[in-house]
């Protein structure tokens, strides 16, 4: 009897043992701050005071650098490198957000953008709070999240990363160019995937009509050379096979958060309309009272 409770008893914690090793586990890491190089000690405790972080609390830090810029997406190596960045992997599930905590200085990337951008590369589940203590455009950020995933040794594909980064160069070129606003530029390339992964397109043509559709839907007139240089971006995640039909909540999150903004920026369809109607009028009545005093 005593054999056999022996037997069973080994029985079970092999089960269990075995059970514990075969159950998948989420690796989850410290928190890892990327200090942009170029930044001079006294502006590393700037980013440190931004992001919460104690003086003597210890976070893995490292920097990155016009190499990694290289090395990454076949950036310029002699790049100046300001942008910081606190990330930390999350458990599967948890999703992806960046936060902008100087947004007074990222000057031309939003927070959506950023999350457009790493749901390019492949980067899903993390938490990322964006820093510069001097006044940058924020595309090297993007960078030292490469940098920290390369730390926890989390590989992204190489091709996805440099597309990710022609996506943020793309969004801010329509917004400076084309006078988009930022918010309607995140939805366009937001909805754009989403449709994506609906109609999962074959052809550069399919490409071409999703993204034809999105720019009527959303009354977003672009140049001939702007839409084409949209379309060949959605084309390119087209040949490399990119499947965001496992990120669908995500993208809505995304479209969520940008339909907010614009709600409470008042970004309506007619908002600039009334903008110039109430400067037209306001210009006339001041015209009319001057043609009153000296008629």
């Amino acid at each position: 009897m005593k054999k056999m409770t022996k037997t069973m008893l080994t029985l079970l914690f092999v089960a269990i043992f075995s059970i514990g090793l075969a159950a998948p586990v989420a690796a989850v890491s410290e928190s890892i701050l990327i200090y942009g190089e170029q930044l001079s000690e006294s502006q590393r405790q700037d980013v440190r005071e931004a992001l919460g972080l104690g003086e003597n609390e210890a976070v893995e830090e490292h920097d990155v650098t016009g190499q990694d810029y290289a090395n990454y997406i076949n950036g310029n190596p002699n790049a100046n490198m300001y942008s910081s960045a606190l990330i930390k992997l999350e458990n599967n599930g948890e999703g992806l957000v960046v936060n902008i905590l100087t947004p007074e200085n990222i000057t031309k990337v939003t927070s959506e953008m950023y999350e457009n951008a790493l749901l390019t590369a492949g980067a899903e589940n993390v938490t990322v709070d964006v820093v510069s203590p001097i006044a940058v455009t924020g595309h090297s950020a993007l960078t030292g999240i490469y940098k920290a995933y390369d730390v926890e040794g989390v590989e992204l594909d190489k091709e996805r990363m440099e597309l990710a980064n022609d996506e943020l160069v793309v969004a801010t070129d329509l917004a400076e160019r084309e006078g988009v606003s930022e918010e309607n530029v995140s939805q366009l390339l937001t909805e754009i995937k989403q449709m994506i992964a609906e109609q999962n397109p074959v052809t550069r043509e399919e490409v071409e009509q999703i993204v034809s559709e999105q720019l009527n839907k959303l009354e977003i007139n672009l140049s001939e050379q702007d839409r084409q240089m949209l379309i060949d971006l959605f084309d390119r995640m087209r040949e490399l096979d990119i499947d965001f039909s496992g990120v669908r909540d995500q993208l809505k999150n995304i479209a969520d958060s940008v339909t907010q903004k614009a709600e409470e920026l008042g970004l309506d369809q007619g908002f600039w309309e009334k903008v110039a109607n109430f400067f037209a009028d306001l210009f006339e009545g001041i015209g009319n009272l001057f043609r009153g005093l000296f008629n």
